[in-house]
């Protein structure tokens, strides 16, 4: 694996201060952020100085049941190629679940939920992968995620679902330290033992950032600092393995430039110290393969925990799968009734924190909303969200957000009104959609708000 050095996630607020910033020797995109045909300036300066950048995705889903959206998979490959990377990056998560496999609206989560630790999920994920594996021009890597909730009857452990998935696609990892103390706080699961059980040797880099802890539940903000604990896990990865490549996350509440500086500073000299004190062997042979019981307890290696990718591709565990995130998403977007084995409590810490993901997302994407409803938009769209799953993106829901303001006589400032009026009356525009199903409700919507 090449190897990356010490990297930073580039983002439109921090790009003049990455391109000053010393030692920056790769940078990783937002994929979804990125327009091949447009690219950022600063990530064209970047890329003549040879500094690498690398396509991260947020939204293919590779954890769902449905296979990849052919069209998703050919807007990463053409990232891929228009920035030059020698890789592309994405989640072990599910985004979306519902429609025709589940005969059940399709419905959005607006972030990355776990999949489940079972055979079933391992057999479509392994599938998935691979379909993405031959669609993109270069090597996929995959992301363990930050879990605030536990699947009920899981089968193996995180390290061992990831070595069986390493071992039957030959996919890279992009192990998130940070990742795993958030599932440390809220599974209590050693970070130790997922290290010890993964095939080190397939990292391609690592993921370092910063979160907070609020009534015992471990929160990746992605906006505060990198703790002393996250190093630690990094420390442990480190002894183990030097990473080909480390990277800095941030996504908001951006601190100075010198302060991003140190943090990069303090992640260096971790990984320094710890591969000096480890002394590991770059290319070293991973531990035995972890096998388990039911219960996710190793065994003697001798029973087989996989099915095979045929196992997903009759339908039957992509129709489980299915069924099983869309009773979880819709309980945690759509308030239907929680299923059964998960814990009440913490399902509802993740419908906040989706909610509250959602509301920020649609600020960033629709800045005039928050500038015309001001202190009221926050508590607004939570009230609007509470009973409007997400079903097409974030900017369809600004605009079904901004609707259901106008239809339903909630606003009692005219202005306020007239100002949200326009704004809608201006991207909703006739021609696309009168392409759309909803088009004769959005044309009597423009009279009415056009008559008042």
């Amino acid at each position: 694996m090449r190897n990356l050095g010490t990297g930073i996630g580039w983002r439109p607020e921090i790009a003049e201060a990455v391109e000053r910033m010393p030692g920056i020797d790769w940078v990783e995109a937002v994929a979804e952020n990125i327009c091949p045909g447009h690219l950022p300036e600063s990530l064209v300066r970047l890329r003549e100085r040879g500094v690498t950048v690398v396509p991260h995705g947020v939204s293919l889903g590779l954890g769902g049941a449905d296979r990849p959206a052919e069209a998703k998979l050919a807007d990463l490959a053409a990232r891929a190629e228009a920035l030059g990377s020698p890789l592309v990056t994405e989640h072990i998560a599910f985004v979306r679940a519902g429609g025709a496999l589940t005969a059940s609206p399709l419905l959005e989560a607006g972030h990355l939920l776990p999949v489940p630790r079972t055979r079933d999920a391992l057999d479509v994920l392994c599938e998935n992968i691979r379909i993405a594996q031959d669609a993109l021009p270069v090597p996929l890597a995959v992301e363990n995620i930050a879990a605030l909730i536990c699947w009920p009857g899981e089968e193996m452990t995180e390290g061992q679902f990831l070595y069986d998935l390493v071992d039957r696609t030959g996919v890279r990892l992009l192990i998130d330290v940070a990742n795993l103390h958030t599932n440390h706080v809220n599974r209590g699961e050693d970070p130790a033992r997922a290290l010890d059980e993964l095939p080190v040797e397939a990292i391609a880099y690592v993921h370092v950032a910063g979160g907070f802890e609020r009534d015992g539940v471990w929160h990746d903000s992605h906006a505060h600092a990198v703790p002393p604990a996250v190093l630690d896990v990094l420390a442990e990865l480190a002894s183990r393995v030097r990473p080909p490549g480390v990277l800095l996350e941030r996504d908001e509440n951006f601190p100075a430039p010198s302060e991003l500086e140190r943090e990069l500073t303090a992640i260096r000299e971790t990984v320094d110290k710890a591969a000096a004190a480890g002394v590991p062997a770059p290319t070293r042979p991973g531990p035995p393969r972890p096998a388990a019981t039911a219960t996710g307890a190793a065994d003697d290696g001798s029973a087989s925990l996989v099915g095979t990718e045929a196992d997903a591709g009759d339908g039957g565990a992509r129709q489980r799968v299915g069924l099983a995130q869309a009773a979880l998403l819709s309980a945690l977007v759509g308030g239907t009734p929680v299923p059964e084995g998960f814990d009440r409590t913490r399902l509802a810490v993740q419908a906040r924190a989706l909610a509250g993901k959602r509301a920020d997302v649609v600020a960033k994407v629709a800045p005039e909303l928050p500038e015309i409803l001001a202190q009221g938009y926050r508590k607004a769209f939570l009230a609007y969200a509470q009973g409007h799953p997400m079903t097409e993106g974030y900017r369809r829901d600004a605009l079904d957000f901004a609707a259901y303001l106008l239809f339903d006589g909630r606003l009692q400032d005219a202005d306020v009104r007239r100002r949200l009026s326009e704004w809608w009356l201006e991207r909703s525009g006739p021609a696309p959609l009168s392409q759309r199903p909803a088009a004769r409700l959005v044309r009597a919507t423009r009279r009415v708000l056009l008559r008042r």
